[in-house]
Parts: C-alpha cells; sequence; structure tokens
C-alpha cells in the first residue's frame, strides 16, 4: 500500500484542476491527474499523468486501475473537475443536436457517476481511518437558470449531478463516505462564472478531504470564509 494517500484529480485545467493538484501534493498526498490534454507517465510536477476521455465513461475503471497499479492503493480523494456544454445557435435551445446534449451529459454526469462508482469500490479496500471524499466541481446552475442559453446543456448536467451527489452523500455519509457539489459564490450568493478561483477551490477542497467542519453535500462556499450557506 502506498505510505501517502493518494488524490486523482479528473480534469486537471490550468486554473483549478492545477491548483487543486498542488494543493493536495504539498499536503501529503500522492496525486493523479487525467485529461483529455494530459500526457502519459509522469507530468512535470511530479504527478501520475494520464490522457483521458471524460465524454467515454466506460474509460473510468481503466483511469482508476492505472492510479492503483501506480500508487499500490485507491485514491481516497476524488475530484471531478471535467465540465462540457455546446451553445445553442442563438436563442434557439433546441438547435442543440440531440447528439451533442448526449455528449456532454456524459462528461457532466454520466462519467462522474462511473468515477464514483469506482471510488466506493476503491474506498473499501482503505483502512477505516482512511479519509474517503469525492469532490464534484459544480456550480449555481443546479439551481438557477441563467438567463442565457449559453450554458444550457452545462446547467442540464449540473442539475443532474447535484442530485447524484445528494444521493450518494445521504446513503453513504454513514459509512464515512462523503460526496460534495462544491459551488464557489461571490460574497452575496450570486454565481461566480468565469471569475473562479484556483486557489480558492484548491484551499476548500482541501479542507473538505480533512473532515474539518460540519459541511453539507450542496458545499457552496465563498473565497477566504470557506463554506456559506446560501
Amino acid at each position: 500500500m502506498s505510505s501517502k494517500p493518494v488524490a486523482l484529480i479528473l480534469g486537471s485545467g490550468p486554473r483549478i484542476g492545477a491548483a487543486v493538484a498542488k494543493k493536495f501534493a504539498t499536503t501529503g498526498y500522492s496525486v493523479a491527474i487525467a485529461s483529455r490534454k494530459a500526457g502519459e507517465g509522469q507530468s512535470e510536477e511530479g504527478y501520475l499523468s494520464l490522457k483521458a476521455d471524460l465524454s467515454n465513461p466506460s474509460s473510468l475503471s481503466s483511469i482508476f486501475d492505472a492510479v492503483k497499479a501506480e500508487f499500490k492503493s485507491a485514491p481516497s480523494v476524488i475530484v471531478y473537475n471535467a465540465a462540457a456544454f455546446s451553445p445553442p445557435a442563438g436563442d434557439d435551445l433546441f438547435s442543440i443536436p440531440t447528439e451533442s446534449l448526449a455528449s456532454d451529459l456524459n462528461t457532466n454526469t454520466v462519467s462522474v457517476y462511473a468515477a464514483a462508482k469506482e471510488a466506493v469500490k476503491g474506498w473499501e479496500t482503505l483502512s477505516a481511518d482512511a479519509k474517503k471524499v469525492f469532490i464534484f466541481t459544480g456550480n449555481k446552475l443546479n439551481t438557477w437558470i441563467a438567463p442565457m442559453l449559453l450554458t444550457a446543456t452545462l446547467g442540464i448536467g449540473k442539475s443532474a449531478t447535484g442530485y447524484l451527489i445528494g444521493s450518494a452523500d445521504t446513503r453513504y455519509s454513514k459509512d464515512g463516505y462523503r460526496f460534495f457539489y462544491a459551488d464557489e459564490r461571490q460574497a452575496d450568493g450570486s454565481i461566480k462564472g468565469m471569475q473562479i478561483d484556483g486557489d480558492a477551490h484548491a484551499d476548500f477542497y482541501a479542507q473538505l478531504a480533512s473532515g474539518e467542519g460540519e459541511v453539507p453535500w450542496h458545499a457552496t462556499f465563498v473565497k477566504g470564509q470557506g463554506y456559506v450557506k446560501f
């Protein structure tokens, strides 16, 4: 077994993904990152780097297998940070091809389900005192209809995955398995949008992984404040 706990970041983009990976690496975790643009092998930062297409839910099992093979341990913390959306033509919602919606739902929801399923299977092999946490990077679109249709397929996915995460946490929290829909907000509770802060996510995700504080599955947070109920 790995002498360190393992964190797996699915969707390792340059903002949130990079900040979260760095945070976990500097707080004692072995880190694996997986994304479409990742190289294979070891990254410059020393992470296990895996190329992955998260629009393909059937690929998740091989990602988890690769992590376990490298570190001789299942990941105890999984961060799902991938997202996809297909904009409509102007204000015509139904101009989005059905196939595009299905592909986006694979990335935004179905692969989250597949990853959570693999997470639970792996957690069953870890010691009782290991922190077992699954964090999904969400936003306000699971509770709010944006006035523009640009991110409609993203919002559909966030809504579906919010229900998935809430259901999983309700069922498995009694077993010590936590699932969080993490949603950074402005101080007034409004959506962060493109102003999301990578370091704020990293700090909050590290707090969630530590088990510090009483935080519900719908984990809305504000930079510098942590969990804030809206």
